[in-house]
């Protein structure tokens, strides 16, 4: 392109200009001459050349305008030139990104934990060739059986341990519940952030998370054994009144995984018969102390 710009363009301009000034001359010698020849002051031969000089110049002329035409922006050479100037540019392009697909750069800082390659090794596209635990906030990841989404909630607060410290508990707080079901396992996905994760905590550890779900200040309570039917519509127990085992529906509500809340049907100081007892309704029964 600056070829065109500060070499040919000029150079045809230039070539123009003498073309025009030769033109002018055979033009001006063709007219004297066709007026002395008009006179006979002239020969038929001078005359025949005075107009091949002009043919020849008008010539060189057209085609000097023709070479300045294509030099200029718009021109055939000019056109050229840039298509030539965007396929380089392209394939310069093109080159960058084979470049960067030789060169792997960690999305952000973290510590890599696992390689499956090694140096010169060929590789295909989309295989896993390193694993990274980025730097940042420390997230649990759980699978929740769905039957217990309703109970979630964002905000929860939990208390979680990895199973390889049992003892050492932690601190979380739900931030994410997936809006999805995963079909295959019937749970789905919560996330916990920990803010201040303890230093044995790692990449793929296993951990159990209780979450908290509800709150209640003087709840009655029942060991989780002891309720019949618990996930269904007409939960019940099984009381001893008056010597003898009573079936009592109640309304239940917070549930842990050892005792669960009645809100109705059972009174403190109840005594209440476990689910593995043989005992049938209406049968006598004695309560005995612990």
């Amino acid at each position: 392109m600056r070829q065109l710009e500060e070499l040919s363009l000029p150079t045809s301009r230039a070539s123009l200009k003498e073309a025009q000034a030769t033109l002018l001359n055979a033009e001006q010698t063709y007219g004297r001459t066709a007026k002395l020849a008009a006179s006979g002051d002239a020969t038929r031969v001078a005359l025949d050349a005075a107009q091949r000089d002009l043919d020849v110049a008008r010539t060189q002329t057209r085609s000097a305008q023709f070479q300045v035409s294509t030099n200029t922006p718009g021109g055939s050479d000019y056109v050229t030139g840039e298509t030539q100037l965007t396929q380089a540019q392209a394939a310069l392009n093109t080159a960058k990104s084979r470049l960067g697909y030789a060169q792997i750069s960690a999305p952000r800082a973290g510590v890599l934990i696992t390689r499956n390659v090694e140096r010169g090794a060929v590789v295909q596209a989309g295989a896993a060739l390193l694993g990274l635990a980025p730097d940042g906030p420390t997230q649990l990841q759980l699978a929740i059986d769905e039957r217990n989404l309703s109970k979630l909630a964002l905000q929860q607060k939990a208390i979680a341990s990895a199973d390889a410290y049992a003892s050492q508990k932690f601190a979380a707080v739900v931030s994410y519940i997936n809006p999805s079901i995963d079909i295959a396992r019937a749970s789905v996905e919560v996330k916990l952030d920990v803010a201040d994760p303890p230093a044995y905590l790692r990449q793929d550890m296993t951990v159990s998370v209780d979450i908290e779900v509800g709150r209640g200040e003087n709840a009655l309570v029942v060991p989780g054994r002891s309720v019949h039917d618990a996930l269904s519509a007409a939960p019940w127990v099984m009381l001893i009144r008056n010597g003898r085992a009573v079936k009592q529906p109640v309304r239940l509500g917070l549930q842990g995984n050892t005792l669960t809340e009645i809100l109705d049907g059972v009174a403190e100081g109840d005594f209440v018969l476990p689910v593995s007892s043989t005992v049938l309704e209406g049968a006598r029964a004695r309560a005995a102390a612990p």
